[in-house]
């Protein structure tokens, strides 16, 4: 059985989510506060986490921020849901390494159909796990099998949704993607989703890229592509 973590405060809002996620088959384990979901993640092993910002003990970027530096939950899905709705908050949420961010109040219908999409996006990556391909780019290296980017043979730190946003660019070269396009075909989702969510993954992306950065070309007004011809 699938298991969702819930790392919230709020009893009403975790019976709220609790009752949505069971009526669907999920399994929810929750956590009142932020050092008590961090302990549950490493030692459960859920499939997906919903993580609260705002939260006793550490919060929700200290949570997430302490899930992305350990090996052993660096790739859980992270879905922030927050009552902090500051463009700034939904940046570093997303900097910190959250796959996605999701504004109180919220529908629980929209946070079900999040987290379903997410959790497909996972079944395929684990399906196709066993692919052995490298795909190389000048001095950029991709290992589609674990999720691993080397730039001149060193690692870099990717998130999983940044990586999954240059494995789709690099083998669509010179193809420009709108910002709808990117956040269907990489987040699983598209009128519900907020553009702006690209742009910060994009944006980190080319910091971690270096001077390879500059191979994530802007198409204004459109979107974005992988320049193969520089």
């Amino acid at each position: 059985m699938v298991k969702i973590l819930l790392i919230e405060d709020e009893v009403a809002i975790q019976e709220l989510i609790r009752f949505n996620l069971e009526k669907e088959g999920y399994k929810v384990l929750a956590a009142g506060d932020g050092q008590e979901g961090l302990n549950m993640a490493r030692n459960e092993k859920p499939d997906l986490i919903v993580l609260d910002l705002m939260l006793p003990k550490l919060d929700g970027y200290e949570v997430c921020k302490a899930l992305r530096a350990d090996k052993a939950t660096a790739k859980f899905p992270i879905i922030i849901l927050s009552a902090r709705n500051e463009i700034v908050d939904k940046v570093i949420g997303l900097e910190l390494g959250a796959d996605d961010y999701i504004n109180k109040p919220f529908s629980p219908k929209e946070l079900v159909a999040r987290i379903k999409a997410r959790l497909r996006e996972q079944k395929r990556h684990d399906q196709n796990s066993t692919a052995q391909t490298v795909l190389t780019f000048a001095e950029l290296e991709v290992w589609p099998d674990n999720y691993i980017v080397t730039l001149a043979g060193k690692p870099l730190n990717l998130t999983t949704k940044e990586f999954e946003l240059l494995y789709l660019l690099i083998t669509n070269p010179n193809r420009v993607f709108s910002r709808e396009h990117l956040l269907q075909k990489v987040w699983d989702y598209g009128a519900t989703g907020d553009t702006r969510t690209v742009d910060v993954h994009v944006s980190n992306l080319r910091h971690k890229l270096q001077h390879m950065g500059r191979t994530i070309e802007t198409v204004r007004g459109v979107g974005y592509r992988f320049a193969a011809g520089n």
